[in-house]
Formats: structure tokens, C-alpha cells, sequence
């Protein structure tokens, strides 16, 4: 398995990715923003082959009043593929470029409140707290978990530099339940 950062080509293919894997889908206008705007942050797996088998869409939040931080806009796995660390590689490989290269305090997300399997790799194996519950966040009406991850102790834990170590080490993280 082979994890890198995206590329415009690879934008259709995590398309598809994302229409096999999840009942949230995009059009290819919004890969297209995300690529063009933050080309660091999103990533993609590979298997031997060179196949996309899962993805990373990400960008950062521009709200001003608040501490940098990014987003998690899409996270998927093909079955064929989970159980195999994937995820949690693509998901570390985005907060590393987000400290790298935006000083991103923190990251968050939203997870439907019934999807078990991926609270499970956010609040255990990736360490995010639930912010706040979002009531029919989902077209469907189901509820969303917001979520967010601390990626000041992260980058320490895991000895990654950030792009203006000052400011990033200042004061404490934004991450509060």
C-alpha cells in the first residue's frame, strides 16, 4: 500500500471512491476546490496496482476569530481494504501537512451519530473528543457528531514541525468538549 498526496488526476477516482464507500457525495466541483485551494492536505491510498482504495478530502476553515484550523470534508476506505490501518495513515498524513504548512491547532469533523465503526477509529484510535451533537446535519435528518483533534500534543507526541512554531505553541490548544 502506497499513501500520497493527491493529485488533480486522482480527483475523479476519489469520486468514485467516495460514490462506492459513503451515502454523502460530492460533485466534482467540490474535489476540484479542495485540490486547487489546499493541493497539501488531501491524500490517497493505493494498492500494489496503483488503484485509489481510499482517500482523504480535506481543507482549512478560514473563519478569522478563530485558532487555524482544518476540516476533514471526506474520509473512505473501500471494504476490500479497511481493517488495514489505512484510514488512520491517510488521516495522520493530513494533520501532519495541516501543522507543516498552516499551523493548524487542531482539526475537526462530522461523523453520523449511527456510524460506530468510524466513532471507533476517531475517538480511539485517532484521539478526537466530540464537540458537539448538530441535529439534522444530514440530508437523511440523521444527527452529526462535530469532533475535533488536538494537533498541538499530536505533532509533539509525534515530533512534527510546525510552520510557525511561536504561535503554534502558544497559549493551549482549541480543542474543548
Amino acid at each position: 500500500m502506497n499513501i500520497r498526496c493527491a493529485k488533480t488526476e486522482d480527483l475523479i477516482n476519489m469520486q468514485h471512491c467516495n460514490l462506492l464507500c459513503l451515502p454523502e457525495n460530492y460533485q466534482m466541483k467540490y474535489y476540484m476546490y479542495h485540490g486547487l485551494s489546499w493541493p497539501q492536505l488531501s491524500y490517497v491510498a493505493e494498492d500494489e496496482k496503483g488503484k485509489i482504495v481510499g482517500y482523504v478530502l480535506a481543507k482549512m476553515e478560514e473563519e478569522a476569530e478563530d485558532d487555524p484550523h482544518g476540516h476533514i470534508t471526506s474520509l473512505a476506505v473501500k471494504r476490500s481494504h479497511r481493517r488495514l490501518g489505512l484510514a488512520q495513515k491517510l488521516m495522520d498524513q493530513t494533520a501532519a501537512a495541516m501543522v507543516e504548512t498552516f499551523n493548524a491547532k487542531y482539526v475537526s469533523l462530522h461523523v453520523r451519530k449511527s456510524n460506530r465503526a468510524a466513532l471507533n477509529l476517531y475517538t480511539q484510535a485517532l484521539k478526537f473528543q466530540i464537540s458537539e451533537i448538530e441535529p439534522k446535519y444530514y440530508a437523511d435528518g440523521e444527527d452529526a457528531y462535530a469532533m475535533k483533534r488536538d494537533l498541538v500534543q499530536w505533532s509533539k507526541q509525534q515530533d512534527i514541525s510546525p510552520a510557525d512554531p511561536d504561535s503554534f505553541f502558544k497559549g493551549s490548544s482549541a480543542v474543548t468538549a
